[in-house]
């Protein structure tokens, strides 16, 4: 990360956790920000891996929140008349990742977890 990131992660949007989590306070730059939505490297584990540098929360002034997507619910409306103008236009484009059939399904559920997929799994 470092070598990436020379001058530090401004904002990180964390979604993983774990020791991803812990590389990624190592290499905060002051004040950065750190918006949480999950921690999916942790969800399955017997018992969750702790996080070893949250001193870095404190040296380096970063600020680390979590929210939820209900917590913007009301904004959704307004958001689909902005966006789907903006995919009609060409200006926001998406990528999905097709899997045909009932009997591909594992074999995608597995690609999610492993990095094989590229975009939207369906």
């Amino acid at each position: 990360l470092r070598r990436c990131f020379p001058e530090g992660i401004d904002i990180y949007f964390e979604n993983v956790g774990g020791k991803l989590l812990d590389a990624v306070l190592l290499n905060m730059r002051l004040h950065g920000r750190i918006p949480v939505c999950g921690m999916i490297s942790q969800y399955n584990l017997q018992q969750p891996e702790g996080v070893h540098n949250l001193f870095y929360l404190i040296s380096k002034r970063i600020r680390m929140e979590g929210f939820l997507v209900l917590d913007f619910y009301h904004l959704y409306p307004k958001y689909v008349e902005w966006i789907l103008h903006l995919i009609k236009e060409g200006k926001v484009t998406y990528v999905e990742d097709i899997a045909e059939g009932l009997e591909s399904a594992p074999s995608a559920l597995v690609g999610l977890f492993s990095g094989r997929n590229v975009g939207k799994q369906l």
